[in-house]
């Protein structure tokens, strides 16, 4: 995401919404309409319009529209909220764009180094506590195949389509699955019985050897 979208800040959205409601007072004036007489015409109460006027109150985008119409704003309300409304989805965009990349940086610095293929046991020969640092093609169909469950079984277990866990399967080009698919995953392996387990480091060990066909 663009960084120049930080450049919007809740107080530039604050400034604007205020220059919005003495925009709305203006025309209101101008139309020599009270308060309580725009309100009714808008079907608002009148405190929702004294509020705005003041921008402490964000109101929906057809209520300015009524008041644009009964006031004969010419259109000039609506564009004004209408860049309010911008702003503040830019905001929130790029706020909701910081947490996520502030969430997978804290993750990264917390995942612990592990072996190149992305798995590891606990101790030799448990498999209580299997780890997966990164799920892969290999991984995955070790998994499926210890649930012993068809792909579209699986697929629906972990609910996703069934051409995406395909497409983590193809042995031409497989696809590496999102952050939050993996964490699905892990999940799964975690909830699973040791007769599952077994199976996934078994199938698991096989497959780093060579000992499977492909899928």
């Amino acid at each position: 995401m663009d960084s120049a979208l930080g450049t919007v800040t809740s107080e530039q959205i604050r400034e604007v919404q205020k220059s919005l409601g003495r925009r709305l007072a203006h025309w209101r004036k101008a139309a020599g309409m009270t308060q309580a007489a725009l309100a009714k015409r808008t079907a608002y109460s009148r405190s929702a319009v004294a509020n705005v006027e003041i921008g402490r109150e964000s109101i929906p985008r057809s209520f300015w529209e009524r008041a644009d119409r009964e006031l004969g704003a010419g259109g000039t309300l609506v564009d004004a909220f209408d860049k309010l409304h911008t702003l503040v989805n830019t905001l929130r965009a790029h706020r909701t764009w910081a947490a996520e990349q502030d969430r997978l940086r804290r993750r990264q610095a917390a995942a612990p180094t592990y072996p190149a293929d992305g798995w590891m046991a606990s101790s030799a020969g448990c498999e209580c506590a299997l780890t997966i640092a990164r799920w892969g093609r290999q991984e995955v169909l070790a998994l499926r195949e210890a649930l012993r469950l068809s792909v579209e079984a699986f697929a629906e277990r972990i609910r996703v389509a069934t051409s995406t866990v395909t497409a983590w399967e193809d042995h031409r080009q497989p696809t590496q699955p999102s952050l939050a698919m993996q964490a699905a995953l892990d999940d799964l392996l975690k909830i699973a019985d040791q007769d599952v387990r077994t199976r996934f480091t078994k199938s698991k060990h096989s497959r780093l050897a060579g000992g499977f066909a492909v899928g």
